[in-house]
């Protein structure tokens, strides 16, 4: 009976040891230099035959290799391959969810429709096995979102490498995540209604709702709050600016009315997530200096005369009209297709955008988006080192094959089960 014990005790800590994270990296203390790669500044800019060096977790020098300086530390000959800042992915939902078919293992949403004080950061999972698999494939940042209700709670920006979620934030409680209720909805075919669309009877009355509560909340957070009112309290952000508000909404009205409404209610700070037909009211996103996050390009087209191509060609649309461009995840397998981050970029450039400015819509954009383009997004001196080197196109997955990543100067595992997976069965045909 002992020796059966012991065995299943040794089999239990064996598999518990291949299923777990890998070890966060230790903090940077060996200086490196990254010579002779093309350097992707993440502004737009690129520099050929680059030199980047950081210490301590900082870069510390951005520029041509030519220039006869000291290198710092360990060089790192990086001739003929690419060196990008850490890719940011926005509006996910990474660690809050592991299992999508079991409820026990999500955590992105909250019962309740209006939810500003609840944080998705206290459920951030940093142990999860789906937030390892990102970082091959350059992904090392991600604006954690919470989901459902009206309004869902506040975000958070975190870097993929972490014991906890402490260690794992960039910025807490970034800002709050509202829902536009939808001015068009499709009737039920099941139920033999006309599956075309139609105006929503309650479109006007669910606005209503939501200025209401807002009205409550600047009338308690004016008075002497002799009874605590947290989901009051969790809005003086967004209504003094210090905090940003995230308006998931789609469609010319929807987007139309979420700006008008926002602004009357005194709310300063507007991101549009989603931002279907956003280029229909440019005019009004640029006066009030309103970016847009968009989704996934990999979907088909909303509306039914829509050209086949456009979600392909929403982000060179936008910047074209000179709308701030960033891009995001939602919807089916969000969390999974997160690693995809890069190639959706890489389809974009591919139907016009520029290629830089699509490495932009997943670095420096989203960094200003997010309001952490002082540490991170652009490869500049004085920010924080994070960043990888790849063999080819980091926006293309045939050459999308990382040799090195760091997060905030600190060499981390580009390991993951998915890679373990591919070596495994690689080498038994190999060998075959």
């Amino acid at each position: 009976m002992k020796i059966k014990l012991i065995y299943s005790l040794v089999c239990f800590l064996f598999l518990g040891n291949m299923l777990a994270q890998q070890t966060p990296a230790p903090k940077q203390t060996q200086d490196y230099s990254i010579e002779g790669a093309t350097a992707h500044l993440g502004n737009g800019e690129v520099i050929e035959n680059s030199l980047i060096m950081f210490s301590n977790g900082k870069i510390k020098f951005v520029g041509s290799a030519k220039m006869k300086i000291a290198r710092m530390g360990t060089v790192i000959n990086a001739k003929g391959k690419h060196v990008y800042p850490g890719f940011i992915a926005a509006n996910t939902s990474l660690g809050l969810a592991e299992i999508d078919a079991v409820r026990a293992t999500r955590d992105v949403d909250e019962v309740g429709t209006m939810l500003p004080h609840i944080r998705s950061i206290i459920a951030y999972n940093t142990e999860s096995k789906v937030v390892e698999t990102m970082r091959p494939n350059g992904v090392l940042m991600a604006q954690v979102a919470p989901r459902g209700g009206v309004i869902s709670g506040t975000s958070s920006i975190v870097q993929l490498d972490a014991w906890n979620w402490e260690d794992a934030s960039i910025k807490t409680d970034d800002g709050i995540h509202m829902n536009w209720p939808n001015a068009f909805s499709r009737g039920r075919w099941w139920m033999g209604e006309d599956p075309g669309l139609k105006p929503n009877k309650n479109y006007q009355k669910n606005i209503e709702e939501f200025k209401d509560f807002f009205a409550n909340a600047k009338s308690y957070l004016a008075s002497n709050k002799s009874t605590k009112n947290l989901p009051y309290e969790s809005l003086q952000g967004v209504l003094n600016g210090s905090q940003k508000m995230f308006v998931h909404v789609s469609g010319k009205k929807g987007i139309t009315d979420a700006v008008n409404t926002c602004k009357e209610l005194g709310i300063k700070n507007i991101v549009i997530v989603r931002g279907q037909e956003a280029e229909k009211v440019a005019d009004l996103l640029n006066a009030n200096n309103i970016p847009v996050i968009l989704e996934r390009a990999h979907r088909l087209p909303n509306g039914e005369d829509t050209d086949y191509d456009r979600p392909y060609r929403a982000a060179k649309i936008l910047a074209d009209a000179g709308i701030l461009v960033g891009l995001g995840m939602e919807g089916e397998m969000e969390r999974m297709s997160t690693r995809n981050l890069p190639f959706y970029a890489g389809t974009y450039a591919a139907y016009g955008l520029d290629k830089e400015k699509a490495v932009q819509l997943i670095t420096g954009n989203n960094a200003k988006i997010l309001g952490i383009d002082d540490k991170v997004g652009t490869l500049e001196v004085g920010k924080d080192a994070t960043l990888f080197i790849s063999e080819g196109d980091a926006l293309d997955m045939r050459t999308n094959i990382l040799n090195e990543a760091f997060i905030q100067g600190r060499k981390i595992s580009l390991e993951s089960h998915q890679t373990k997976l591919w070596k495994r069965y690689s080498d038994k045909y190999k060998n075959q």
